[in-house]
């Protein structure tokens, strides 16, 4: 008897050690097992693989360039990089992204890499919207930032989560609002750096907003951390982006993961990913 009970313990035990294994490489590995992206909401995806700031999403909401942005080597085929002086992208205003609404969700995301974190002025990522209600990503002082506001109808006076990050290294950051209402409820702002959950603040749903969209400069009006970012025309990005994507809907980590599965880090501490494959099967599509 006890010799058959050792042969099926024996037997048991590779099965065992497999899901153990199992288990910690997808521990390891961050494998999201779930995901909420609703591409029937998407708004824009600007990926500037073709070196325009054209709209790759079903919106065709194609970017208009101004200044002389270049197009270079990025993560995955090309990014645009910017001056810091005369070089971003103008958004055409947009039913998904600010003329419609309310919004209850929101995701911008976004790849960047800052030329100098630190260079002692706000470099904008992404802006949606103007002093009264509105949406922004931008980097100040060794950090960058992700900012939402809607000082009107509920009064939502605003928040702004910030991260430390490094020049010239590529990252990650997401933006999100959460099934948010027309009132000011508990963790319904988020922040995301490298699909990791960085962190939550009380949030609200967008109402339609009028002022004008950028990608690496403020068209028309934000709102930042010091209430600074009124005017036009101001605070360029210096450094890459690549691919940029807005949508309705509220991203949640299997999302984030899709995007940076093959994120990895080099020996020089930079990061690399390759989002190939979701280009490509957007391509598909």
């Amino acid at each position: 008897m006890f010799r058959i009970l050792t042969k099926v313990n024996n037997l048991k035990l590779p099965i065992l050690l497999f899901y153990i294994a199992l288990l910690l490489l997808m521990f390891v590995l961050n494998i999201p097992v779930e995901a909420q992206r609703d591409e029937g909401t998407v708004a824009g995806i600007w990926t500037f693989d073709d070196g325009t700031a054209n709209d790759t999403s079903p919106q065709n909401l194609n970017g208009i360039v101004v200044g002389k942005p270049e197009s270079v080597n990025g993560i995955a085929k090309k990014a645009l990089k910017f001056n810091g002086t005369s070089d971003g992208i103008k958004i055409p205003d947009s039913n998904r992204i600010n003329t419609g609404g309310p919004f209850p969700k929101r995701t911008i995301a976004a790849l960047f890499n800052c030329d100098d974190v630190n260079k002692g002025k706000k470099q904008v990522i992404f802006e949606e919207g103007g002093r009264t209600r509105g949406l922004v990503i931008y980097v100040f002082d060794g950090k960058v930032y992700v900012g939402g506001w809607n000082r009107a109808e509920y009064t939502w006076n605003g928040e702004w989560l910030s991260t430390d990050i490094k020049s010239n290294r590529w990252y990650h950051v997401g933006l999100v609002i959460r099934d948010a209402a027309g009132k000011v409820e508990k963790d319904k702002f988020e922040m995301w750096l490298d699909g990791k959950l960085i962190d939550k603040a009380d949030g609200g749903q967008l109402h339609a907003h009028g002022d004008d969209n950028a990608i690496g400069f403020v068209n028309q009006n934000a709102v930042y951390h010091d209430d600074g970012g009124g005017g036009t025309n101001i605070d360029w990005f210096d450094g890459l982006i690549d691919e940029v994507v807005v949508y309705s809907s509220s991203f949640i980590r299997g999302d984030f993961g899709e995007l940076i599965q093959s994120l990895s880090v080099e020996p020089q501490g930079k990061f690399t990913t390759t989002w190939a494959s979701l280009k490509a099967q957007r391509t598909r599509n």
